[in-house]
């Protein structure tokens, strides 16, 4: 049987060139043969609330059967850390990959009280034995400030800074893939 790569897109519109929507494809196109790719619409993206991607979450986490790797663009990487410290989750998780993904509460500019992380979040984490950040060093959508804090935060986490301003990966992230593979 497959292990499962359960992949959770960023906000806003996922259209076409938009959103999460390229970076997946690439994801599904690379790991088809591998894993099974599942990579659900999450509700409202473009007026996202964290307790309607709570649910949502659940209900694909209880589809799946086995070990799974969880990634996580953007929003749905703060998606996935909040919910993964907050709830427990009936999947064995063999890999958690963030990408470019904002610290609520970071400053002013950041704010949705819905994702906000609990203080000491990382303590409640469930044991992830492959933990993986990826950030663009100059990236514009969400400044590379919030990659540090996560990884001062999560010190086992591996962490790839990536040249370059990134956000939305549209050629893929042959790293992430690697990384993959290398598990």
């Amino acid at each position: 049987m497959k292990k499962t790569v359960l992949f959770i897109h960023s906000a806003g519109p996922q259209d076409q060139q938009q959103g999460s929507i390229q970076l997946s494809a690439y994801l599904e196109k690379s790991l088809r043969n591998t894993y099974h790719f599942v990579c659900p619409k999450m509700p409202a993206p473009e007026n996202p609330k964290y307790e309607p991607w709570k649910k949502q979450l659940e209900i694909e986490l209880n589809k799946l059967n086995g070990e799974v790797l969880l990634i996580g663009h953007s929003l749905g990487g703060s998606v996935l850390l909040k919910y993964l410290s907050e709830e427990s989750c009936p999947l064995p998780i063999s890999g958690l990959f963030i990408i470019a993904s904002p610290y609520w509460g970071i400053d002013e500019n950041w704010q949705l009280k819905d994702f906000i992380l609990q203080n000491n979040f990382e303590e409640n984490l469930p044991a992830i034995p492959n933990l993986f950040l990826y950030h663009s060093r100059n990236e514009e959508i969400v400044p590379f400030t919030h990659h540090k804090i996560y990884a001062e935060k999560l010190p086992h986490a591996t962490t790839r800074e990536l040249e370059g301003k990134e956000h939305l990966f549209l050629n893929g992230l042959p790293t992430l893939l690697n990384d993959i593979e290398d598990l």
